[in-house]
Order: structure tokens, then C-alpha cells, then sequence
């Protein structure tokens, strides 16, 4: 099988040479050209401009033999996970060759990617390299074929430049700042086929496809900071300042303009955005990690074990008075580091004789970020709802906001009591 993977949104005139070159392999391989077509989200995370059954046409058009729905990934997973996941699947499908376009050649690619080949991990990659998504298919790649015994076959042509470098983006922003007429000048960019596939979806009122922004909304305005805590990629400073946001109504800038107050770039709005939409929690995410951990697709640099580890040897560091910078920095250069981090810790609680007297063990207290940035508890019973910062050692402070601030790992906490009759959360990080 000689294998894409792509997001074609829409179909374009820069895919079609990559369908034309899967086709010669194919037919010098007496094989097929499958197409691994992303579904539900793109790979940078937004909902498709184009349906999927759409896309699928305007593959098949042009010659793909099969098309592969790859779906229940982008809103959860960042690109240096699902790229393992996906051609893990090519692996395990058969797929022999592999075809992607690049503006540099494939052993400048060879040179970028070895660094993380190396290391292990595909985490990372510095914005200013070229093609870094061929970069990281391209290490992955080399990392999956001790699983499979095997390489699959890596294909590169140019990007199509003449008469313009041709982009999916600039294509579906000219066609919706054109009242979703497709212009001559983008016309050119496109085969007959999409253009007639594409306005028949127009006609039919299937593109673009949005955002349920009402969804997206309704839980931005009501969801309390413990609960977006346990939602999927949100730190506690951008949970931080979607509650100073509030209240989002008509104007959708707003909403991203307080993930950018939170220094979250495109990509990571994106991701975030999808994970509050579609309530992808913490726990949902770090389950679907370990399990294809479990399948030995993902880098063991990468896996959460690791991510645990580097909050704690950091807080470790910190407490000693390293920066926090040059302890991140020494943990990713040390080998072999026996590490115990703590899965449970106990805090303190700031309580009233009354709140003390209306509480009692086996509570859940929710874990959370507040307002002055200090971690707190929200304690709900019927009786009672008490939101109080937690007491703890500066290290634990440090390693639990690490954690908290993990794109995936999941923190609970529950009442309980000392030797001494008071009231503490024990503190669970979970991994699983």
C-alpha cells in the first residue's frame, strides 16, 4: 500500500501532484494509493471547512484507490502524539511507501530530523525550522521501524510554487471573504473536480463547517476554574484569564483573545478551544496515552512517566535554587535518572470553625489554580461550598503546580483527617 495522510481542505492543486506521484508507485509496485484523510478535526485541531465525505470525493477523482478516516485523535492529541499513532496504523495496515511535499529536499529533512531521532523525542521542534511537520513524520518514522522491524519507504516532492505557493488557509479565507464564491484567482489554485464537488457543498450549505460556538461559549461563561481545571491543555493561567474574560456573548475575538493573554500561540488555542467544546478531559486523554504507550507507539522520552518525572526533578531543582529554566534544561541532558516522584501529597487547609463543623471526611475537594495564582480546593457538600488556598511546602507547591499546568495529567483530592483531628486534602496526581 503506498500511503498520504493529509487533512485535503480542500482538495488542491498542490494535493493532486501528491495523488499523481502516490499513483506511480503504485502502479510500479502493482499496489494501491490509500489516502489517510483526517476526520471530525484537522490536524491543527479546527473543525473542516470541507465535510468528509466531500474530501473523499475530491480524492477519489483524482485517482486515490482508498480513503482511511482518521478520526478521535486532533482534539486530543498534540502532532508529536498522534503522528506515532497514525503511522503506527500505516505499519500495521501494510503500507509500504509514504508520500508528503517539503520546500527542502529530503536529506536536508534527514539533517534536521536526526537531532531528535537521537533524542528520542519529537517534542519541540523549533518553529523557525522548514517543513517541520516532515520533520517529524520523517523521526518518527526512524523511531517506529525498531517496533516493526521494518521502514516504511519515505517520498518527497516539491511544494507546488507556480503560480504561487499553493495553501489550504489562503484558499478557504479567500473563498469566505468572497461570500463563499470561488474566485478566478483561486480557481487556478484548485483541479475542476474540487471546484465542482466544492460548490455543490456551498449550494448545499455544508461549508464551511464552524464551531459550535454557542457550546464553546455556554462553558466559558459558566464553568467554574476547578472544572475547567480538569479539561484537556488549559494551565491555570489561561483558566485564569477566561473567568477575567467573562462575559463572552456576539464577539468571538474576545474568546481568543483570552487564550492569547495566556500566551497560547494558533495552534494551542485551537486544541484548547476543541478540548472545552468537546469536554475532553484530563483523565480521557492520559488514558488514551497510556494505552498506546502500552502498544509501544509512543517515544518513551515522551510518555507520561517522563512528564511526572520532570516536575519533580525540577521542583526538586527550584527548591534548590536552580531556575527553573536550567533545571528543565539539566533534566532533558541527565541519563538514567532514578526518580521516585510523589503521587500523593496532604495539604493544609485556611478553615472556619463553622466551614470545619459543616465538612467532613470523604468529600471530594476539587484542585484548582485561583485568582492570586495559588493552589486551592472548592469543597461542595449540600450543607456547604467553601473555596480556600491549600497549605503545603514550597517544593510541593512548585512540583504540583508543574502538574497541574500538564497538558493531561489529572489531579483529584479528597477530605480527610490527621492524627490530630484536622482537616487535610490528600492530594492525588494520577497516572494510571
Amino acid at each position: 500500500m503506498i500511503a498520504i495522510s493529509a487533512d485535503f481542505d480542500p482538495v488542491h492543486k498542490g494535493h493532486e501532484q501528491l495523488i499523481k506521484k502516490g499513483k506511480e508507485i503504485a502502479e510500479e509496485k502493482n499496489s494501491k494509493l490509500v489516502i489517510y484523510l483526517n476526520k471530525g478535526y484537522s490536524a491543527n485541531h479546527a473543525p473542516f471547512f470541507t465535510p468528509f465525505d466531500a474530501r473523499c470525493r475530491m480524492a477519489k477523482a483524482l485517482g486515490a484507490d482508498e480513503v482511511v478516516g482518521v478520526e478521535g485523535l486532533h482534539h486530543r492529541l498534540i502532532l508529536s502524539y498522534s503522528v506515532p499513532i497514525r503511522l503506527a496504523q500505516m505499519h500495521e495496515d501494510g503500507v509500504t511507501d509514504y508520500i508528503t511535499a517539503a520546500d527542502i529536499s529530503l536529506e536536508e529533512i534527514k539533517n534536521y530530523a536526526e537531532r531528535f531521532i537521537n533524542e528520542g523525542s519529537f517534542l519541540g521542534i523549533p518553529q523557525d525550522f522548514p517543513s517541520r511537520n516532515v520533520i517529524r513524520w520523517y523521526a518518527i518514522n526512524e523511531f517506529l521501524s525498531k517496533k516493526f522491524n521494518r521502514k516504511i519507504d519515505f517520498h518527497l516532492i516539491p511544494e507546488v510554487s507556480s503560480p504561487k505557493k499553493i495553501s489550504g488557509r489562503f484558499i478557504r479565507k479567500e473563498i469566505l471573504n468572497n461570500n463563499l464564491t470561488i474566485s478566478k484567482e483561486i480557481r487556478e489554485l484548485l483541479p475542476k473536480t474540487s471546484i465542482e464537488i466544492l460548490e455543490e457543498e456551498i449550494e448545499k450549505g455544508n461549508v464551511p463547517g464552524k464551531r459550535n460556538m454557542k457550546v464553546l461559549k455556554h462553558k466559558m461563561n459558566t464553568y467554574s476554574r476547578s472544572n475547567l481545571t480538569n479539561i484537556a491543555y488549559l494551565n491555570g493561567k489561561v483558566i485564569n484569564r477566561i473567568v477575567e474574560g467573562r462575559f463572552y456573548k456576539e464577539d468571538d475575538e474576545s474568546i481568543w483573545a483570552s487564550f492569547r493573554r495566556a500566551d497560547y500561540g494558533p495552534v494551542m488555542t485551537r486544541l484548547a478551544a476543541s478540548c472545552i467544546e468537546e469536554e475532553v478531559t484530563k483523565d480521557e486523554v492520559l488514558k488514551l496515552m497510556r494505552h498506546y504507550e502500552s502498544k509501544g507507539v509512543i517515544p518513551p522520552e515522551q510518555n507520561v512517566d517522563k512528564i511526572i518525572e520532570r516536575a519533580w526533578y525540577v521542583a526538586l531543582e527550584v527548591d534548590k535554587g536552580v531556575p527553573a529554566k536550567e533545571a528543565n534544561e539539566k533534566f532533558r541532558k541527565k541519563e538514567n535518572l532514578k526518580l521516585n516522584p510523589m503521587l500523593s501529597l496532604e495539604a493544609g487547609l485556611n478553615l472556619t470553625k463553622f466551614e470545619a463543623k459543616k465538612i467532613h471526611e470523604g468529600i471530594e475537594a476539587k484542585i484548582f489554580v485561583d485568582k492570586d495564582n495559588k493552589i486551592s480546593c472548592e469543597i461542595k457538600d449540600k450543607k456547604i461550598k467553601v473555596k480556600t488556598a491549600l497549605k503545603l511546602p514550597s517544593m510541593e507547591v512548585t512540583y504540583l503546580r508543574y502538574i497541574l499546568d500538564s497538558r493531561y495529567i489529572p489531579v483529584s483530592g479528597e477530605l480527610i483527617k490527621n492524627k490530630r483531628n484536622d482537616f487535610r486534602v490528600k492530594i492525588t496526581i494520577h497516572d494510571y
